[in-house]
């Protein structure tokens, strides 16, 4: 037992065990043990230790210098740990390195925000539980009638006495402004008053058409009580006026649901520019890899996952085989559910990035090349 105190001890010093003897109350002499260590000082670059007990006979012993290099050693190493020590104001920076250090937190994560001083809304935010829904108006929430945009185009080029544009012009300029088409696709004019005064007159055009009248699809307005339910933000995205948008759903009740409403007057592209929905997502407050974008045509797939979001595409105008490119694909909004919104906002996904490494290929390398397949042409002949 000694021994094995001996060689746990930091100098690696033999305890001494003595004895003293007392008299118990039935007068009888007892000895009772005592171990002890010897008490040790520095001396210059030798350790001399010392025994409180004469009985023992030893006045010094001097340590020999393996055993003071010992002791040097054991206190570099413990000054090192306590300038390592972590600081208890637990201001902590996020480390971006390969070489993570154990115990830092929070870890490197892009949904989070140092702002926040509540830990467990910090928590919830750096969690797929924290997610925010973007959705477009016309074949999203509301029926639509994609032949009245069209005779809109073809109403307002007679007005103007411009060539009516052909079928796969006007599927172009689905989802543009109505500036953007005018100038860049159907290039009517490069004026900017004269591009405005088309863009509204068109506007007009079309809301005659419709008559103002609007109408739930299917399973939209349980899918957006459940949103509701779930404290889930929303916004509206649509290249509308904004007046025509805040008409439009007071109509149909649901002024108070969207958080955000991003109209034409707040962009300057439409699809397939993903500007309306990277700002919708500013005006949030939401990383864009935590914004799930419901529309209802490749265009809106494309600027979507443009802008690092995932997309839910509805079937409403185009097939399904035809939106093979959204991340889902759903007739109607009520065959989705909050679960199906959480795994398409998870933070194991690629944008985010697995803590697994990713497995490169490696090219294999042949000590002897591949004999030669060239014939010589005598051999031939």
């Amino acid at each position: 037992m000694v021994e094995s105190i001996a060689a746990t001890s930091l100098l690696g010093h033999r305890p001494v065990c003595g004895g003293y003897c007392f008299t118990d109350v039935s007068r009888r002499r007892k000895q009772f043990a005592v171990c002890r260590i010897p008490v040790t000082k520095f001396l210059g670059r030798n350790v001399v230790r010392t025994h409180s007990s004469l009985k023992l006979g030893v006045d010094r012993l001097v340590v020999p210098s393996i055993k003071a290099q010992a002791m040097e050693l054991a206190k570099e190493a413990y000054e090192y740990r306590e300038e390592k020590r972590i600081p208890r104001d637990f201001e902590y920076g996020i480390d971006t390195g390969v070489d993570r250090k154990p115990g830092l937190w929070p870890p490197d994560n892009k949904a989070d925000k140092a702002s926040l001083h509540n830990p467990l809304l910090r928590q919830e935010r750096m969690g797929c539980g924290w997610l925010g829904a973007i959705f477009e108006w016309e074949g999203v929430l509301i029926e639509d009638n994609p032949d009245l945009e069209k005779q809109a185009w073809l109403a307002l080029s007679q007005e103007e006495g411009k060539s009516p544009p052909p079928a796969f012009i006007l599927r172009r300029i689905e989802g543009m402004k109505n500036e953007q088409a005018i100038s860049e696709v159907l290039c009517w004019s490069r004026d900017p008053a004269q591009v405005r005064r088309m863009a509204s007159r068109r506007e007009e055009i079309y809301q005659a058409l419709q008559g103002g009248i609007y109408r739930f699809r299917s399973g939209s307005r349980e899918f957006v009580n459940v949103l509701m339910h779930y404290k889930i933000p929303m916004a509206l995205v649509s290249t509308r006026p904004r007046k025509t948008l805040e008409t439009a759903i007071g109509d149909i009740g649901i002024k108070e649901v969207f958080t955000v409403i991003v109209a034409a007057e707040d962009v300057h592209r439409g699809k397939p520019d993903p500007e309306m929905f990277v700002y919708a997502a500013q005006l949030l407050n939401f990383i864009p890899e935590r914004c799930i974008v419901f529309g209802n045509s490749n265009l809106t797939v494309e600027a979507a996952h443009d802008a690092r979001m995932k997309c839910v595409a509805v079937a409403s105008k185009h097939p399904v085989y035809e939106l093979g490119a959204a991340d889902l694909v759903v007739r109607h909004l009520d065959e989705l559910s909050v679960v199906d919104l959480k795994n398409l906002a998870d933070i194991e996904s690629a944008e985010f990035g697995s803590g697994e490494p990713e497995l490169e290929m490696e090219e294999e390398k042949c000590d002897e090349p591949y004999p030669s397949t060239s014939v010589a042409v005598d051999d031939f002949w």
